[in-house]
């Protein structure tokens, strides 16, 4: 699925983060994308069965397909299911999106269908259209705040 999206204000955005350290301003992308995040992950959670976290943590196996997101000044966070105890959680995509009939090849005994119930779409289509929006005010709150500790540790380290 493709999504056609304009952006104004970016480059602002842009060049307000390039100002900061670049360790803050990976640290500020990431508090603002979790709070963005955060609505479809709690809207998936309350219809699926697992918990669904907002992480930047993956299995070996997606660690491996998403390469390419990984970078020095990117940040990238997943919202998915995860086990009670963070881990991943490999049989979701079968509740997302269901099974067909499953015949064992030994015994040629019948292990059932699985209608799909999905849980993960639903919430991302439902919070899709105002995310970028409060994804923008979110990174602008997040960059203030870091411009005014970063004042505030200059001014300390002045001295009096």
């Amino acid at each position: 699925m493709a999504v056609r999206m304009k952006i104004e204000g970016a480059g602002d955005i842009e060049r307000a983060l390039a100002e900061l350290a670049r360790g803050t301003s990976k640290g500020a992308m990431r508090r603002a994308m979790k709070k963005t995040l955060q609505p479809v992950a709690e809207m998936a959670d309350a219809a699926s069965p697992f918990t669904v976290k907002v992480t930047s943590k993956l299995s070996a196996r997606q660690a491996r397909g998403a390469r390419g997101d990984r970078g020095r000044s990117k940040v990238t966070l997943y919202v998915g299911p995860v086990q009670p105890d963070g881990s991943d959680a490999p049989h979701a995509h079968l509740y997302e999106f269901g099974t067909v009939e499953r015949i064992q090849t030994k015994t040629g005994k019948s292990v059932g269908v699985m209608p799909a119930r999905p849980f993960l779409r639903p919430a991302w289509d439902a919070n899709a259209a105002g995310m970028l929006e409060v994804l923008k005010r979110e990174v602008w709150a997040e960059i203030e705040k870091a411009t005014e500790r970063a004042r505030r540790k200059a001014a300390k380290a002045a001295g009096p």
